[in-house]
């Protein structure tokens, strides 16, 4: 075994690395697949404007393609098409809440008409007034002011009354009625567990009159996860011991439970002989022999992982530094999802573009809808493939960058030779040198996460329709995938890192990468339990501190009935904000973990082999190094102060 060990050690040695040494373009053929991708994401928005989409979307058309406030060309076999709306600028539906929750739209005959009514009409009389006083026609095109209240075609073909109070939605020309609670059918459809509008009323209101607490929430859990990301590292050590002690409580605990409940029932059986009595005894002794068992596991598994859980620390305590030295981290979250905002927006409003995109087809009602034929009608599939792509691409920016500037502080000896700013030193190589990189990484998630996906979508269709076999295996194909999906990620992420030393391309990142993972395996699973579990008590910390504090400051309202909502949505923004923030904080000893292992299998503080860590995990290195020397594992070392260590094999 160490025979192969050494071998292999060998093999994975012939390359040396060299931190920041040089720098050189990765992956250009994939950069130059991206952007052909991202142009033709561009060619679809160009097309859906110069098709008539844009104008469509933002003027809004009649249920005879007319688009309001223009000149309109005649449709072929379509009366009331190609009429001149110049001064009829809003769309007017004759039945705002009839909704399609199938198809999620308004049901209802549309018009350009002039003017919102402004207040409620609820006669046909009124409706007349309206039309006479303000020149604005609501009523279909072929009926005249006069006839509404004398033409037996009105009922069919002027708004349903009361015409509720309305107003234009700003930028898209739409009325919409300025009381919503005729669309609280269609709110109850999208929350299941809403089944009396009454109480989506009072939960609504209570959203709406508690807004600036719930905004003054929002915002201490942005500076209560930005403390504990400074603070982190002094309470490290804390944190381990209080999972220690929590494992060890829990596992004893349980396990005795089971047995005295089982030497309980044993008694009572003695006494009353009954089948259910023997068969609960028995499961009884099946539960307490398993939490046994797996209770020594646990046990067995800590004992081996316990000096691995030094590491985890030392690099907690490590990545707080670098958040001192490079304050512009904490920000990072920020830029991420500003850009995905942007992106997102730009998507949604092409596929708004998509929507309204095609030729005027009549439909079943002899009215007008606007479809793609042929391969155009495929658009869209391009779109949400670009969706992910371009999402994941933005995501794994970041990742490069973060590495990128981590990576630049680990290896820079002086600390106060660090470029002023690291962190846009890292955007600057990656925009120069490792775009290609990045969009072959985020490539391969997408091929994972798009099969996935459809997967779900299908399970979502055939809910209730598949036999349990089927149901079965489509969870387990869509488990699979996300399991492959996560493990992808952790490879890329450390591939970005060995990007970021050595400037080398995706593929061969990342197989150095992996083999020096391989060689840490048990340092990789001590920091991805320990460290994770660490991070998601900072979570669960942050979530409870804000949510005690808006259960303190919601309890003094009383203009409101319901407060539950506003509580459960700072909860929810609190623990976004929390793994926004404590993600880049694991992104951080994820990076530094590998050039610690890097670190130490290529140098051994001999002259002209320094080490480059930080002092805190030098001394690590030492007190592992006596650790071995005292188990008389550490001959042949006594010339040397610091000795390397390759892989987990030599803790």
């Amino acid at each position: 075994v160490g025979l192969t060990s050494s071998l292999f050690s060998h093999k994975s040695s012939k390359r040396e690395w060299k931190p920041l040494e040089d720098h050189s373009c990765t992956d250009v053929p994939w950069l130059l697949l991206f952007i052909l991708f991202c142009i033709g994401m561009g060619f679809i928005c160009g097309f859906s404007i110069a098709t008539g989409a844009a104008a469509r979307l933002l003027s809004g058309y009649d249920s005879y393609g007319n688009i309001c406030g223009q000149k309109n060309i005649k449709v072929e076999g379509i009366v009331n098409s190609g009429l001149d709306l110049t001064h009829k600028k809003y769309v007017f539906f004759l039945d705002p809440c009839n909704i399609d929750l199938v198809h999620q739209r308004i049901k209802s005959l549309a018009l350009c008409v002039s003017a919102c009514p402004r207040k409620e009409l609820k006669t046909l009389a009124d409706i007349q007034k309206f039309a006479e006083t303000n020149g604005s026609t609501l009523c279909s095109y072929e009926l005249a002011p006069s006839e509404y209240t004398t033409d037996p075609r009105a009922a069919k073909l002027c708004p349903k009354y009361p015409v509720p109070e309305s107003a234009p939605i700003p930028f898209f020309h739409r009325c919409a009625p300025v009381n919503i609670s005729c669309y609280a059918k269609f709110a109850e459809a999208l929350i299941t567990f809403v089944s009396d509008s009454s109480v989506l009323h009072r939960l609504i209101s209570g959203v709406m009159t508690s807004k600036e607490i719930i905004m003054g929430l929002c915002l201490l859990s942005l500076v209560l996860s930005m403390i504990l990301m400074v603070i982190i590292r002094y309470i490290s050590r804390v944190l381990v011991w209080i999972l220690t002690i929590l494992v060890i409580l829990g596992s004893l605990g349980g396990t005795g439970v089971l047995w005295w409940l089982y030497a309980k029932q044993r008694v009572s059986v003695d006494v009353v002989e009954t089948q259910i009595a023997k068969d609960n005894l028995q499961a009884l002794l099946v539960y307490a022999i398993s939490a046994t068992v797996f209770m020594v596991i646990l046990f067995l598994i800590m004992l081996i992982m316990r000096k691995r859980v030094a590491l985890t620390i030392a690099l907690f305590h490590v990545a707080g530094k670098v958040f001192i030295h490079l304050p512009l981290l904490v920000f990072q979250p920020f830029w991420t999802f500003f850009v995905l905002v942007l992106f997102w927006t730009y998507w949604i409003t092409v596929l708004l573009f998509l929507g309204t995109t095609g030729s005027p087809v009549p439909n079943e009602e002899g009215f007008v809808e606007f479809r793609m034929v042929g391969p155009l009608k495929y658009m869209w599939w391009y779109h949400v493939v670009g969706l992910i792509w371009i999402s994941e691409f933005i995501l794994a920016c970041q990742q490069m960058t973060v590495a990128g500037a981590v990576v630049t502080y680990y290896f820079t000896r002086e600390k106060k030779n660090l470029p002023f700013t690291p962190i846009l030193a890292s955007v600057n190589r990656l925009v120069c040198y490792h775009l290609g990189t990045v969009a072959k990484g985020s490539f391969i998630i997408t091929l994972v996460k798009i099969p996935r996906m459809i997967l779900m979508y299908i399970h979502t269709q055939l809910k209730g329709k598949e036999n349990a076999c089927a149901r079965c295996m489509l969870k387990a194909c869509i488990c699979c995938l996300w399991c492959l999906e996560k493990c992808l990620t952790y490879l890329n992420q450390n591939a970005y890192t060995a990007t970021a030393i050595n400037s080398t391309n995706f593929c061969t990142s990342a197989k150095d990468a992996f083999v020096i993972l391989v060689e840490n395996a048990l340092r990789v699973a001590a920091i991805n339990t320990v460290g994770d579990f660490m991070l998601f008590l900072g979570k669960v910390l942050i979530v409870c501190s804000t949510g005690l504090a808006g259960i303190m400051l919601l309890n003094y309202q009383r203009d409101y009935t319901i407060w539950v909502l506003p509580l459960i949505i700072v909860c929810l923004f609190a623990f976004l904000v929390a793994h926004c923030f404590l993600s880049i904080y694991e992104m951080v000893v994820d990076v530094l973990f590998l050039c610690f292992a890097i670190d130490t299998k290529y140098n051994d503080g001999s002259p002209g082999r320094e080490f480059y860590m930080d002092k805190v995990l030098m001394e690590f290195v030492e007190n592992s190094r006596k650790s071995m020397k005292e188990a008389g594992r550490g001959g042949g070392a006594e010339g040397r102060e610091l000795k390397p260590m390759v892989g987990a094999d030599e803790e």
